[in-house]
């Protein structure tokens, strides 16, 4: 949109909700203005134009790199979340197995909204399709995955609700990659177009400081959002439903009695659906997918911090051990061992952590360690990727920075964010800058983002940090105590027993392994009298982007085509009377192979 139609729109909005007062105290947690914007013409809800081989294809240009219009922007952001969540390989299925990605005209509405007592805005967006089923109101609800933007679900619930005729509501529940940058004091505006503090309403403004680097909101707001995103799921459900009063007022009202609140995410996202299924007091959910949760159940499973740290102390050596020879990732271009990963075995040695005199029994004994925690085969294997990426690390400095609510200058450990410049931390240029809402992941580094600090001159500099971050699991100084409070503020809460609920997870996952997270959350349920049905899907994994990189898509299935599965059974259970069964048998699919993926394979 030109920045004189927006505006204009702008000042219909403010005049629309002042003179309705019953929509505005609705939307009382809204932060200034909403912004409508219309999308047709080449310029879509699901693709924004691009359609599925544009999505596929590279980063959608942008005329001019420096100063990216707010379209550009928006399209670059909704290509940018579709290829980090789905398959779009050549040998990934999408499109022809399963998926459909057709022009999906509509209207956006969007806004900051806030919690109660919160230090800063989530984003929340409503997808309205021209196409809207009146006769079967459905508002599909979601949070983005990992720490991804606004558009972080897109693939799964936009791809799954919008060509159906529901609505979309997503939000970036806290998280989202509107990043500030210290070095011009600038955030990210509404638009998604850079602005300077004092100028715009930001997504992400912390306090004015004579602070350097790069702060994020996921890491550095200073109010642990992970325990509050059932908070945003409801916030963002609300925010759905006056939207769809404005976009159809000859409907109006549109509330949890009328319309079908269906709730969706992966990931994050699907921890943050299932933790607003415990928060519902006011029965809005109809029904809950929820696809490879990261969930913390009371008392049972292990926390992420918990076994992020511990992995990223520890799989690095146990990874050498020869049964992982032929497995992608855990030895490098050459079929060799990693050198990073052999050091490790070494230090851990010398700090008598490990007793044994070679690198062979080092690493057994570090595999015989992460399996006396609850590490299967699979999931280590799975997790050679997420090891050999630093993954481990990268979640733990920013999850430690959140948990102590600490700023940019104060994080723990020594970490700190700063621009990239010849490989050290500098100032980024303005085309760098400007591309970072629509191309970051939410945590860096990435996109001309380093994390630095934490390091020593040892043979294995990022131990001295690893070692740290875990201190503050184990330990029981001030800040391990603190951040234990906030890791058990995260414990979800028990939902209604009525409520429709589907756990997806692939048993491969190597992220958030099983064992961990959906096995004891439905184990927990089930002893409480719930009975939520639960996939443990063979061959599938935590990243179907992953799935298109040579070798590692062979031994793999995707998982978005189950959850369109469990969300179609679920529509028919809401709107066509269909029983809701109290078991499910799993599919049972095999692996694609180094073909292309075949519709029988999936098993469904």
């Amino acid at each position: 949109m030109a920045g004189i139609a927006a505006l204009a729109l702008f000042a219909c909005v403010a005049q629309a909700f002042a003179t309705e007062p019953s929509m505005q105290q609705a939307i009382d947690f809204v932060q200034g203005e909403v912004s409508v914007t219309t999308h047709r013409d080449h310029d879509d809800l699901l693709s924004a134009g691009l359609g599925l081989e544009g999505l596929k294809g590279p980063p959608a240009p942008f005329a001019n790199p420096a100063q990216p219009t707010a379209q550009a922007l928006r399209r670059r952001a909704i290509q940018t979340s579709w290829k980090g969540i789905a398959d779009l390989g050549p040998l990934g299925g999408y499109g022809t197995i399963y998926g459909v990605v057709p022009d999906v005209p509509g209207r956006e509405y969007q806004a900051f909204a806030k919690l109660p007592g919160a230090h800063q805005p989530h984003r929340v967006l409503v997808q309205v399709p021209d196409h809207f089923d009146q006769a079967h109101r459905c508002l599909v609800v979601t949070a983005s995955s990992g720490s991804r933007g606004v558009y972080g679900a897109i693939a799964l619930a936009g791809a799954w609700g919008l060509p159906r005729g529901c609505a979309v509501a997503y939000t970036d529940k806290g998280t989202g990659s509107g990043y500030f940058d210290y070095a011009d004091d600038s955030g990210v505006a509404l638009n998604g177009e850079r602005a300077k503090r004092g100028t715009a309403m930001l997504e992400f403004e912390p306090a004015a400081t004579k602070g350097e680097g790069i702060a994020f909101k996921h890491a550095h707001s200073g109010d642990n959002p992970e325990a509050d995103w059932g908070r945003d799921v409801l916030q963002a459900a609300q925010f759905g439903l006056a939207m769809l009063d404005r976009a159809f007022p000859e409907q109006a009202p549109f509330t949890p009695q009328n319309t079908r609140i269906i709730a969706t995410g992966l990931s994050n996202g699907g921890g943050a659906v299932l933790q607003a299924a415990g928060l519902d007091d006011q029965h809005m959910l109809a029904g809950v997918v929820a696809l490879e949760p990261n969930v913390h159940t009371p008392n049972h499973g292990r926390a992420l911090y918990d076994y992020t740290t511990e992995a990223a102390t520890w799989l690095p050596c146990a990874l050498t051990d020869a049964r992982f020879a032929s497995t992608p990732f855990a030895r490098d271009a050459k079929s060799a061992q990693h050198a990073a990963w052999l050091a490790r075995c070494a230090s851990l040695h010398a700090q008598g952590v490990l007793k044994g005199g070679t690198p062979e029994q080092q690493a057994a004994e570090a595999y015989a360690y992460l399996r006396s925690t609850g590490w299967t085969d699979q999931a280590m294997a799975t997790a050679a990727s997420s090891t050999v990426l630093d993954l481990w690390r990268v979640i733990g400095a920013a999850y430690a920075s959140a948990y102590l609510r600490r700023g940019a200058n104060d994080m723990p450990c020594g970490y700190h964010y700063a621009a990239i410049v010849n490989g050290k931390p500098g100032v980024a240029d303005e085309a760098t800058r400007a591309s970072w809402w629509a191309d970051g992941s939410g945590i860096p580094p990435g996109n001309g983002i380093g994390l630095f600090g934490g390091v020593d001159e040892s043979a294995d500099p990022q131990l001295a940090g690893i070692a740290c971050l875990r201190k503050l699991w184990t330990g029981h100084d001030a800040d391990a105590q603190a951040l234990h409070a906030s890791v058990q503020a995260l414990a979800v809460k028990l939902p209604r027993k009525d409520l429709p609920m589907w756990v997806l997870h692939g048993a491969s996952d190597g992220l958030l392994p099983t064992a961990f997270t959906s096995e004891p959350y439905v184990a927990w349920l089930r002893a409480e009298g719930r009975q939520p049905l639960y996939w443990k899907l063979p061959h599938a994994q935590h990243f179907d982007a992953f799935l298109a990189l040579p070798g590692f898509g062979d031994q793999h299935l995707p998982l978005l085509p189950y959850g369109y599965a469990a969300l179609d059974r679920l529509w028919a259970h809401l709107f066509q009377q269909q029983p809701w069964p109290a078991e499910l048998p799993t599919p049972a699919g095999t692996a694609r192979g180094a073909g292309a993926l075949q519709k029988s394979m999936l098993g469904l």
